[in-house]
């Protein structure tokens, strides 16, 4: 919901704050929290991404002439990953993600492998200079995939 659709909401009494929507919202937040459908904060259904945390070795792809750099997320993740977006993933297979290597942080897709499922992560220039990264290098990734 955006912040214009929460203030029209409450506005009309329907949202959090003093008045009728305040009970409301209680109630129905403890009746959808015991189903496991995100967190409720001030009575709006909020689904933290799921994030992961994983080191995994710079590898290059050399079918272009620039030097394309990719990680390959570990299996399990994008099993869990291909699961929540089964039918709803962008071009190629895309997922869009935010990413954190180092104190570098950037919104990119991650896309599935030919070979093999998992996906990969691409890993931008900038990103790699500021890290001082060479290919084969061991990187630490945070990845946070919105659901």
């Amino acid at each position: 919901m955006s912040q214009h659709s929460l203030n029209r909401e409450r506005r009309r009494g329907r949202g959090w704050g003093r008045g009728r929507g305040r009970g409301r919202a209680e109630s129905r937040g403890a009746e959808e929290e015991e189903e496991g459908s995100g967190a409720l904060r001030y009575g709006v259904r909020v689904n933290a991404p799921l994030v992961y945390e994983f080191r995994a070795p710079l590898w290059p792809w050399e079918s272009r002439r620039d030097l394309w750099t990719f990680v390959t997320l570990p299996e399990d993740a994008s099993d869990e990953i291909a699961a929540l977006t089964d039918g709803s993933a962008r071009g190629f297979g895309a997922v869009r993600v935010e990413a954190r290597i180092g104190e570098v942080r950037w919104q990119t897709s991650i896309f599935p492998q030919h070979t093999g499922g998992s996906y990969v992560l691409p890993v931008k220039r900038s990103v790699r200079a500021a890290n001082d990264l060479e290919v084969g290098d061991e990187v630490s990734v945070r990845l946070e995939v919105p659901r």
